[in-house]
């Protein structure tokens, strides 16, 4: 049996609450040319919102 660490447990900075509530959002450039995609946890306690950037593309159109 090998000792693997186990991942670190997400809790939110402001209460410490461990429960979130995944969104997607997605933010177009100032002119519309680029599309970032995001996702976001809302901690279910205070309601705070981390954003986790994934990528952007200029050819998002959608």
């Amino acid at each position: 049996m090998t000792n693997q660490p186990q991942a670190p447990t997400l809790t939110c900075p402001l209460c410490s609450c461990p429960q979130f509530q995944q969104e997607e959002a997605r933010s177009d450039s100032r002119w519309g040319f680029t599309s970032h995609r995001m996702t976001l946890l809302v901690c279910q306690n205070c309601r705070y919102v981390l954003h986790f950037y994934d990528k952007n593309s200029i050819f998002d159109f959608d």
